[in-house]
């Protein structure tokens, strides 16, 4: 149960942020500190405001994001650029997973 009412309360708590980023109209990335991923076709992924790489091999890339990790599956993957808040993914993208 308390661990029930933990989750739950931080829920609310993200809830309340997204909803006073929209008031605001302040991006929600910078609000709630939350990944960006844009990916295009399946040949090419960035990803903004990532923790770290937690694995890269030519088939799995795992990114650790705020509360999520970041899960790409493919063939030929390599990062093409890093940064402290931003990456560049390129190879052929064959699923993207957000796990907990």
């Amino acid at each position: 149960m308390c661990g029930y009412s933990f989750m739950e309360h931080e829920r609310q708590n993200e809830r309340l942020k997204s909803r006073l980023a929209s008031a605001a109209g302040m991006p929600k990335d910078v609000v709630l500190g939350a990944a960006v991923v844009t990916l295009l076709g399946d040949s090419e992924v960035c990803i903004e405001n990532y923790r770290g790489i937690l694995e890269y091999t030519e088939c799995l890339i795992r990114v650790q994001a705020k509360g999520k990790q970041i899960r790409l599956h493919g063939k030929h993957l390599q990062i093409e650029y890093y940064t402290n808040d931003e990456m560049k993914i390129t190879g052929t993208i064959c699923s993207l997973e957000f796990c907990k």
